[in-house]
């Protein structure tokens, strides 16, 4: 048929994993080439590595279950990029705030399909629709939270920092860094100041000057 592609030899006994990270990648894949979570179809990622669409099934019991591992690895992802530019950044807290922050507003930037996928929501069907559960949505991107929380702590720790509620601030902090990556990427006219980003988390993180 016109539809499959590509034929994929069948998985030896025990591969079953093989083929289910294959499905992501052809996921991503869809995403990162239309831009659009509609693309990615049971049988759109079925024809991209060559099997039958109901072969999906043992995985993905439906495209949201999908959708939902796209978003994880992109969250697995993220927080790879903010541990990297935390630990090369020293020991200085300031610094090493700094560079989760950047490396934040870095990753938006190289992966716009992915970051906007990530918080948009356009993916997610109404719960009772799907197999995905509000536990785990709500779980999303809570590694990478964790990770701004620890370097604005170490901030506060240090005396670089004269936040008196880290919770508060590191999703406020975080929230100035959404704002900035998504009008960065819809306003890409817009005559940004050059220092933009040290301002709002200077001023977000509480940062002494």
């Amino acid at each position: 048929m016109a539809e499959e592609a590509t034929v994929r030899s069948r998985n030896r006994r025990g591969e079953g994993a093989r083929l289910r990270d294959e499905i992501v990648e052809a996921a991503v894949e869809l995403l990162d080439e239309t831009g659009v979570e509609s693309a990615i179809t049971l049988r759109s990622v079925a024809r991209r590595i060559g099997i039958a669409a109901p072969s999906i099934y043992r995985h993905f019991p439906d495209q949201p279950t999908i959708m939902l591992a796209v978003v994880r690895r992109a969250f697995a992802e993220l927080e790879g990029y903010l541990r990297e530019a935390v630990d090369a950044a020293g020991d200085d807290p300031r610094q090493r705030l700094l560079a989760c922050c950047t490396s934040y507003l870095r990753y938006a930037e190289e992966h716009p399909q992915r970051y906007r996928t990530m918080f948009a929501g356009v993916w997610m069907p109404a719960l009772d629709t799907t197999t995905v559960t509000a536990e785990e949505v709500a779980a999303l991107g809570d590694a990478c939270l964790q990770v701004l929380t620890e370097t604005l702590a170490e901030c506060v720790d240090s005396g670089q920092a004269t936040s008196t509620d880290l919770w508060a601030d590191t999703v406020a902090l975080w929230m100035g860094l959404h704002g900035l990556a998504h009008q960065r990427s819809v306003t890409v006219t817009f005559p940004w100041p050059p220092d933009i980003a040290d301002r709002i988390i200077t001023g977000l993180a509480h940062l002494r000057n």
